[in-house]
């Protein structure tokens, strides 16, 4: 049975790097592989992770609707179907798997670009099919979302072990982080464990950011520093799974999964 866990904050709070610092921490301590699944429309997670990204579930899936309109168009097979009457399921099946960028320790799937304007239902219930499929194939998984958690349920039907929710050290970062608290208890599936998480703190938390904290419905699990190395990586493009083991933000996150995998 694979863990899953998720990130959501909303958006330059740092939810990527810490997804990053995250698959590091589960390749370099943890026994199995690693599939981690970049649901932000603007797919950088594998920057982070010093993978080549070609080709993303959002361009798989608007090439298959094209491909159906244009069978259509032509008079082809009854409801749409695939030129050569190939199944969706298998097709998307074949091209998502195609599509993984692989590493040594871990995989990437990028969910890309957002829908169109058309229905998607039918193809949205396929594609959380074959993602949870492949998942299963996994002994973690790692999804980096978008601003909002909407797509958790619309993706995959897998329960989520730990969501860790980021949040840059501001009242407004911290209400858009209670929000997204809120909102766990509205999705389609089990969430065990919710944390909050702190990211780019300089010095000691201000008494009112604590104070605040407090009083949320999701516990602390710790704070990430701000770090000018941390920032130099970033500026440069360099992966930051190569970041070293004694970097003050790879060292928190490492102590954070310590306890929440203990």
């Amino acid at each position: 049975m694979s863990t899953t866990i998720a990130l959501a904050g909303k958006g330059g709070v740092g939810k990527t790097t810490t997804a990053g610092m995250i698959i590091k921490y589960l390749a370099k301590n943890q026994t199995g592989s690693i599939l981690a699944i970049d649901a932000d429309p603007s797919s950088n997670l594998n920057m982070v992770l010093g993978l080549d990204l070609e080709w993303t579930v959002g361009d798989i899936r608007e090439d298959m609707l094209e491909q159906v309109k244009t069978s259509l168009a032509q008079g082809g097979a009854a409801m749409g179907a695939l030129p050569g009457g190939v199944n969706k399921r298998d097709y998307l099946d074949y091209q998502i798997r195609s599509s993984l960028a692989e590493g040594s320790r871990f995989d990437l799937i990028a969910m890309g670009r957002g829908e169109g304007p058309g229905c998607y239902c039918a193809v949205n219930h396929n594609l959380r099919e074959v993602i949870d499929g492949l998942s299963k194939h996994y002994a973690y998984v790692v999804i980096d979302n978008e601003a909002g958690m909407e797509h958790l349920s619309r993706r995959t039907t897998r329960d989520v072990q730990h969501l860790f929710i980021v949040s840059d050290p501001t009242q407004r970062g911290l209400v858009a982080a209670q929000r997204i608290a809120d909102m766990r208890r509205e999705l389609g599936i089990n969430i065990e464990n919710a944390w909050l998480i702190i990211n780019r703190l300089h010095g000691e938390m201000p008494a009112e950011l604590k104070a605040f904290t407090d009083k949320m419905d999701v516990p602390l699990l710790g704070t990430i520093p701000a770090d000018d190395e941390m920032s130099a990586f970033e500026f440069s493009g360099r992966p930051l799974v190569e970041l070293g083991d004694e970097s003050p933000v790879y060292k928190t996150v490492e102590e954070m999964m310590r306890r929440v995998l203990k």
